[in-house]
């Protein structure tokens, strides 16, 4: 197996597109919601967001672990596997987004808890969630089926579906605002049925190949005890390895709060950068994801190694540009996301750490990239765990010292640590890749069963 620079970008390019075009739709949303009446429904609108974000954001485990999965079956050339790893990822979409919808009034009841808001923001959150949550299985659906295109290779169509999704969001959400008037129920609607449309395209794409195969599968091999219960560990292991990364981020944001609400807005607009880096970065991890699970599903070292050494090379340099850039633009940025001179002159402060950033971040993005195409959900969980700590710790003995410096600092360690502690790990991804003449004939029935190369 043979991997090259290009193929690398190749896959890397669509997704660094697909991923851009969400906060271009974010973008439409505010855009709309900034014209209603007064400022409660542009906050209710964000503060409903940023409930969804949180929620899909700890189950991602549904596209990364789909995709490891599936680059892996197409590895080792197993159709019936492939068609399992699918199936049971939409199954668990299935439940867990119809869970969200009958667990609305404890969303609900947890949001007011968590943030204090006045009771029209308040009013405009709750009617967004409410609307909005309709989409929630088709909208995991939706990571699974990304997940399922990018393990078969399928960037070019990942990217077309992810346009498809955004694009009729968009459209949706400016006839039903400005069209119909209707308001903030027109902007999550929009969302939820652009969701259910995704779904069912993606759906159509996915199983129409899989119609002229004559592969057959059966409900009992789909809930086999054994298999499904590696299949649920692995996303269990991705789902305890996001919570801890959003819980670093969501401490980052309460210690900046508590220094002041010029710190809190300084931070905010610093780490739109953050979310800038993050689509290239991520981006190139994912096509990692790829070419790593394939290279392990065939058996083949060589393949991996060289894998893996491809993408750290391109994401560093892809780091360092970024890096650059931020230098070089970043005063500029920053006077585009606000106009507020005290803004502006305390994030020039601390915009020395924002270009780091890149250079620091991107070992861990592209290890989670190798880990998660190797589907290494265990030692992910560790190395994040262990990262988190530290970063808990740093935070609380750096900031009272140093202020806003000490807390990017105890950012910036935990993005280092990250990084640090895959790659302790990183040896054992190699020594458990088996060929797959060794294999026995058992481990093509089940996901990661018997001597599957990836299995912890």
């Amino acid at each position: 197996m043979t991997i090259s620079s290009r193929q690398l970008w190749r896959l890397a390019i669509p997704i660094i597109l697909a991923n851009l075009t969400v906060p271009l739709l974010g973008a439409v949303d505010t855009a709309l919601a900034g014209h209603f009446q007064n400022e409660a429904y542009l906050g209710g609108v964000a503060l409903g967001g940023q409930v969804f974000t949180l929620l899909y954001w700890s189950l991602s485990f549904l596209r990364m672990g789909t995709t490891g999965l599936t680059a892996q079956s197409a590895g080792e050339g197993s159709r019936r596997l492939a068609r399992l790893i699918f199936w049971r990822g939409l199954i668990l979409a299935s439940a867990l987004g119809s869970a969200f919808i009958l667990l609305e009034p404890v969303i609900l009841y947890l949001l007011h808890e968590a943030v204090r808001t006045g009771p029209d923001v308040r009013a405009v959150a709750d009617l967004y969630i409410s609307v909005r949550l309709w989409s929630a299985p088709a909208s995991l659906g939706n990571f699974v089926v990304l997940g399922w295109l990018l393990g078969r290779l399928q960037a070019r169509t990942a990217l077309g579906l992810q346009l498809l999704i955004n694009g009729v969001n968009a459209v949706l959400a400016l006839f039903f605002v400005i069209g119909l008037g209707w308001g903030v129920a027109g902007i999550a609607g929009a969302t939820a049925l652009a969701d259910g449309i995704g779904l069912a395209v993606g759906l159509s794409v996915v199983c129409r190949p899989l119609e002229r195969e004559t592969v057959t599968l059966t409900w009992r091999e789909l809930i086999e005890p054994q298999s499904l219960g590696q299949f649920m560990a692995i996303n269990r292991d991705i789902f305890v390895r996001t919570l801890c990364l959003l819980a670093a981020f969501a401490l980052f944001t309460l210690e900046g709060a508590r220094q002041g609400d010029l710190f809190l807005a300084t931070n905010a607009v610093l780490l739109t950068f953050q979310n800038i880096a993050s689509f290239g970065l991520d981006g190139i991890a994912q096509a990692t994801e790829v070419l790593v699970g394939a290279a392990i599903g065939a058996g083949d070292r060589p393949g991996f190694r060289q894998a893996a050494r491809l993408s750290l090379i391109s994401a560093f340099l892809a780091g360092g540009v970024m890096s650059l850039v931020f230098l070089v633009t970043g005063p500029l940025l920053i006077t585009l996301l606000s106009d507020l001179p005290e803004i502006i002159a305390n994030a020039l402060t601390f915009l020395p750490w924002v270009v780091l950033w890149p250079l620091i971040a991107v070992w861990g993005y592209q290890l989670d990239g190798i880990f998660i195409g190797a589907t290494r959900a265990r030692e992910m969980r560790n190395a994040m765990g262990i990262s988190l700590a530290l970063f808990v710790l740093a935070a609380l003995s750096l900031e009272p010292a140093f202020g806003n410096h000490g807390l990017w600092a105890a950012l910036t360690l935990f993005m280092a640590s990250r990084a640090i502690t895959l790659a302790f790990y990183f040896t054992r991804i190699e020594r458990h890749i088996i060929p797959v003449s060794s294999r026995r004939e058992s481990s093509h029935a089940t996901i990661l069963g018997g001597d599957s190369p990836a299995r912890p």
